[in-house]
């Protein structure tokens, strides 16, 4: 395994073959040949484009939601965290150390849509005893990719 050729497609998965090689200072065929068995292993699942969904301005919202759960006999969090990660709204799904047990990242199109997929469909789960809702307001970063060009929340300046 090249952890070098994964800290690179974790960076920009767009990279040629032939950039990688020169990278890496490897030949191509060495580049393709640890990729296409790194995907066949399972240890890249996948590639995808980090959006600035703000600039659409498509009015969809994301929440943290933290569920405080009962783990299950013999499966501990895991049948739980399967049960969750089916939701179509769910886009990541975290087990957690601390004052919670699971955190699940989920879009909707309101703060309403994404409320009552809470109330009804997490809540209603037997294991899950208490969820909190938090609303992402504002992304500045996200995978390691800077977000914001300069326009800053400015809500602690005082205009006369």
């Amino acid at each position: 395994m090249n952890v070098k050729l994964l800290k690179l497609l974790a960076k920009n998965a767009r990279y040629s073959i032939n950039e990688l090689a020169v990278m890496l200072g490897i030949d191509e065929q060495t580049v393709e040949n640890e990729i296409n068995e790194m995907e066949n292993n399972g240890l890249i699942k996948g590639y995808k484009g980090v959006i600035d969904w703000e600039k659409l301005d498509t009015g969809a919202v994301s929440a943290i939601i933290e569920l405080k759960v009962s783990p299950q006999a013999d499966h501990g969090f895991e049948e739980i965290a399967k049960r969750v990660m089916t939701y179509k709204e769910v886009e990541s799904v975290y087990l957690m150390s601390g004052g919670y047990d699971l955190c699940v990242v989920v879009r909707g199109k309101s703060f309403q849509q994404v409320a009552m997929f809470v109330a009804k469909e997490l809540s209603t789960i037997d294991a899950v005893n208490s969820t909190a809702t938090h609303f992402i307001l504002r992304r500045y970063k996200e995978l390691d990719i800077a977000l914001c060009d300069g326009d800053y929340d400015d809500r602690g300046s005082i205009s006369l």
